[in-house]
C-alpha cells in the first residue's frame, strides 16, 4: 500500500515539476527521465550528454534530470510512466515490450543481426513500423542506442549446449526467455541492479548480456566466465510523450530533435568502441574469456534459427514482410 502511494506521489512531484513559471512570464520546464541502468553505463553517460546538449541549445528554459539505475521508476514501469505523463521522457529496453508486438522484440533475434551494419540496416527495416506502434500509444520514438553483441555469463565454462541444461538463466524478456527453454535452462526474471545478489544466492547461474552490463555490474565479484558468442545487437529506446513534445515551443522541439539526432550518432559509436574495451576489463578483473566450441555455436545457432521462424509465424505476413526487406 504504501509502495502506491509512494509511486503515486512521485508521478505527481514529475509532473508538477516538468511545468515550472519563470521570470518575464516565460515557460521554463524541468523533465524528469528515468534510466533503469547505473551511470558508469554508456547508454546514461550518452543520455546526460543529450541532457547538457538540450540545456545549452535551449539556454536553460529545458533542462532534463535523467534519474538512473531505476532510482524513479523501475525498468518495466518506465514505458507506461511516460505514456500516462508521470515523467515525460525515459528510456528503456525495446525487447521488453514484445509482448505487446513481436516487431519490438526483432533486434533480440538471435543470429539475425550480429554487426553492426547489419544492426544498422535492421533498424533502418523496421523504425519506421516501430514509430507508428510508439505513435499509437502517445510516444514519440527520440532516438535509439544499440548495446554491444550480446555473450554469455556463466559461473562455469560452458562447452556444449548440454551444459546450460537445468542452468538458472536470468531473462528479460519474453526472446531471452524462449533461448534459456530452448537450450534446456531455467528462465529466471533478475534486474540488472539485482545481478549479484542473484548470483551470490544462487537464484541464477548463468545470463547472456553485453560486456557493458557485465562491467557495470561488477561481474567478476559472482561469476567467471564470458563466451563471445556475439548473439545479437539488442537497442534501448528514447521516449518522450508525444502531447508534453508538442507542448514545447517550435524552437525548443527542434533543439530536443537536433540533440536526439546526436546523441543517436554519439550512442552507435560509444557502442562500437564498448565491446573490446569492456571486454579487456572483463579480462583483467579475472574473468576468462572464452571462444565458444564449434559444438556449443551450432546447437545456438540452431536455437536462433527456431526462434526467428517461431517469430515470422507470430509476427504474420507484416513480420514476414520485415524480414523479407532485410533480406531474410
Amino acid at each position: 500500500m504504501f509502495g502506491f502511494f509512494d509511486k503515486l506521489l512521485r508521478g505527481s512531484l514529475a509532473a508538477l515539476f516538468a511545468m515550472v513559471i519563470g521570470a518575464g512570464g516565460a515557460l521554463a520546464q524541468v523533465w524528469d527521465m528515468p534510466t533503469p541502468y547505473p551511470d558508469a553505463t554508456f547508454h546514461t553517460i550518452n543520455i546526460k550528454l543529450f541532457a547538457d546538449d538540450v540545456k545549452a541549445a535551449t539556454n536553460g528554459s529545458l533542462t532534463i534530470n535523467v534519474h538512473s539505475a531505476g532510482s524513479l521508476f523501475k525498468h518495466k514501469e518506465i514505458k507506461k510512466a511516460v505514456r500516462s505523463q508521470q515523467v515525460p521522457i525515459g528510456e528503456f529496453y525495446m525487447g521488453l515490450l514484445a509482448n505487446e508486438n513481436p516487431v519490438f522484440a526483432v533486434d533480440s533475434m538471435p543470429f539475425l543481426a550480429t554487426d553492426y551494419s547489419d544492426a544498422e540496416k535492421l533498424w533502418s527495416v523496421t523504425k519506421p513500423r516501430i514509430l507508428e506502434l510508439f505513435e499509437e500509444q502517445g510516444l514519440m520514438v527520440l532516438f535509439s542506442v544499440p548495446w554491444p553483441p550480446q555473450g554469455l555469463y556463466a559461473k562455469t565454462e560452458i562447452k556444449t549446449i548440454a551444459d546450460m541444461k537445468g542452468l538458472k538463466f536470468r531473462s528479460v524478456n519474453a526472446s531471452t526467455t524462449r533461448l534459456a527453454e530452448l537450450a534446456g535452462a531455467v528462465p529466471t526474471q533478475i534486474e540488472v541492479a539485482d545481478l549479484a545478489q542473484a548470483f551470490a544466492t544462487g537464484r541464477i547461474e548463468a545470463m547472456i548480456t553485453s560486456p557493458s552490463t557485465g562491467v557495470s555490474s561488477k561481474s567478476w565479484d559472482y561469476l567467471s566466465y564470458f563466451h563471445h558468442t556475439q548473439a545479437w545487437i539488442p537497442k534501448n529506446v528514447v521516449v518522450v510523450n508525444k502531447a508534453v513534445f508538442e507542448g514545447l515551443s517550435s524552437a525548443a522541439q527542434q533543439a530536443v530533435l537536433s540533440a536526439a539526432a546526436k546523441a543517436e550518432a554519439r550512442g552507435w559509436d560509444m557502442s562500437r568502441a564498448e565491446t573490446d574495451e569492456k571486454i579487456a576489463i572483463l579480462k583483467k578483473n579475472g574473468i576468462t574469456i572464452v571462444t565458444p566450441s564449434a559444438s556449443l555455436m551450432g546447437s545456438l545457432r540452431e536455437i536462433g534459427a527456431t526462434m526467428s521462424a517461431e517469430w515470422a509465424e507470430k509476427a504474420g505476413e507484416e513480420g514476414q514482410e520485415l524480414l523479407k526487406q532485410y533480406g531474410m
